[in-house]
């Protein structure tokens, strides 16, 4: 699983933004290199960025301090760590990449 990697207590994942989606959602994979995540917010300013943490707090039910950027900032490529993942995160993650 390239696109998801344990780093002691949290994890990286590799995402692909494709934003001004009409509906929020994650799609799936792209192979083995990254989760795809549809956001409707436009890609201007950091809106999408700041959206797509709101919404991945929301839709794993975590806190959006435990989620954090690491690099794709201005790209829809992007790394992101989450501390602390809950067990069902974890669990909805390995599913996705058993499919």
């Amino acid at each position: 699983m390239d696109w998801l990697e344990k780093k002691g207590n949290s994890i990286i994942i590799n995402v692909r933004v494709v934003p001004r989606a009409t509906k929020d959602g994650v799609a799936g994979l792209l192979g083995t290199e990254a989760l795809k995540i549809r956001i409707q917010a436009p890609p201007v300013e950091g809106k999408a960025n700041a959206y797509l943490v709101k919404y991945l707090s929301k839709h794993w039910k975590i806190s959006r301090s435990d989620i954090e950027i690491l690099s794709g900032e201005t790209g829809r490529n992007k790394r992101i760590r989450i501390s602390n993942p809950s067990a069902a995160l974890l669990e909805e993650l390995k599913t996705l990449s058993s499919n």
